[in-house]
């Protein structure tokens, strides 16, 4: 099906809509609906200046985008060298197949929301080209069946729009967002979840950064205890004794230098507090809740002390089985809905699990007790792996049945 045939009016007899697409788009009818505000302070504080949930995003982005996609027609068969399959592996002219793939996962991650825009030479034919747009300058215009009416897009002064579908909200923009429970046209991000962890973890991390540059090591007191005269320093005295210390043994550079004292003066070192000597733990627990919100096992950033799973390749495995392929296979679903029938009819893009190398120790298990299944016929075998039947497949060996 063209993305033209979408867009053709349907009469009114044959059109099912939802009861309550026009009470959600009631006082918002042809006015853009704004992104949410959060969306530069997450970018900000959750990404560019946390290192975990950097990490984190960098890490299920990547390996989402490095999955190869198959194509199979109505009746199942496999195409290789399709016109689509060209299209996700060369998007457009400045990216490649996963780099762009990595920037709608990530896009998806920060803000919950991820737009790709399809270019077509005309307007009945497929597209020809895919871009992933910023999130923040895309805004919904919803339109009065509760389904978005046009999608504007805004950097600076410049502003351009995409109309959709008035009865089914179809458009040559992709709008795959997250499920937000107080929002009905945008997604909710995990970085959001993670906000409160975040800014723990970013806390934690400050108060590291003050303590090096105080000397690299905790604060203490100079305490003035003279044996004759003045009980107090003069407010001159005070001064010069505080410009000497900035100068002299503040910042990491003067880390251990020996403080020499004068004039009644002594050092007296203040120990750490139990609330100060966590600030290590509660930094890992903050690291952890970020991590679970993003759905990446522990160990995979970096807390070692986490014993969730036996070992890395276990932490991987899981990695995929729980995040990456749910989250692939929800673009994956995006795309069979939208960008598929603009190819054709019958057309599914599917996920190549079995060159995922992750999933090798779970895929050899699943072949090996297939294989020991003496009891299964070759195509019920065939079936619990993912293959297709095949003519004769359906008879028991002898071996089996015992003839």
């Amino acid at each position: 099906m063209k993305l033209a045939e979408l867009f053709k009016a349907k009469k009114p007899a044959e059109v099912k809509a939802s009861k309550a697409g026009p009470v959600i788009a009631y006082t918002q009818v042809g006015q853009p609906r704004w992104t949410p505000r959060r969306y530069d302070a997450l970018a900000e504080a959750g990404f560019r200046r946390n290192v975990i949930a950097w990490r984190c995003v960098s890490e299920v982005a990547r390996a989402a985008s490095q999955i190869p996609w198959l194509l199979y027609d109505a009746e199942g068969n496999e195409l290789e060298g399709h016109p689509l399959l060209a299209l996700l592996r060369k998007p457009n002219p400045l990216q490649g197949g996963s780099r762009f793939l990595e920037s709608v996962f990530a896009y998806f991650q920060i803000a919950g929301n991820a737009y790709i825009e399809a270019v077509a030479p005309e307007t009945d034919a497929p597209p020809r080209e895919l871009y992933a747009l910023r999130p923040d300058r895309v805004k919904i215009v919803p339109g009065a069946g509760g389904v978005p009416s046009a999608y504007q897009y805004a950097a600076g002064s410049q502003k351009v729009s995409w109309p959709c579908d008035p009865i089914t909200g179809e458009s040559t923009i992709l709008h795959w967002k997250a499920f937000h429970p107080l929002d009905d046209w945008y997604g909710m991000a995990p970085l959001e979840a993670a906000l409160t962890a975040i800014d723990q973890h970013n806390a934690a991390a400050n108060w590291n950064q003050a303590l090096l540059e105080h000397a690299a090591r905790p604060s203490g007191a100079l305490v003035y205890a003279p044996k004759d005269g003045p009980a107090q320093l003069s407010e001159e005295q005070f001064r010069r004794l505080k410009d000497e210390l900035e100068e002299n043994y503040a910042a990491p550079r003067h880390a251990g230098r020996p403080l020499i004292l004068e004039g009644g003066l002594e050092w007296k070192e203040m120990g750490l507090t139990p609330r100060d000597m966590d600030w290590l733990g509660g930094r890992n627990r903050a690291a952890c809740d970020i991590a679970l919100a993003f759905g990446v096992p522990e160990q995979l950033i970096g807390i070692t002390e986490s014993k969730t799973y036996a070992n890395m390749a276990e932490a991987r495995l899981a990695l995929y089985e729980d995040t990456v392929l749910p989250l692939a296979q929800q673009l994956c679903d995006e795309m069979n809905r939208w960008l598929a029938p603009q190819f054709g009819e019958g057309l599914r893009l599917d996920l190549d699990r079995d060159e995922v190398q992750a999933l090798t120790l779970r895929r050899d298990a699943v072949w090996d007790k297939v294989g020991k299944a003496g009891f299964l016929t070759l195509n019920e075998r065939r079936a619990a792996l993912g293959y297709p039947p095949v003519d004769g497949g359906d008879e028991m060996p002898e071996s089996e049945t015992g003839d």
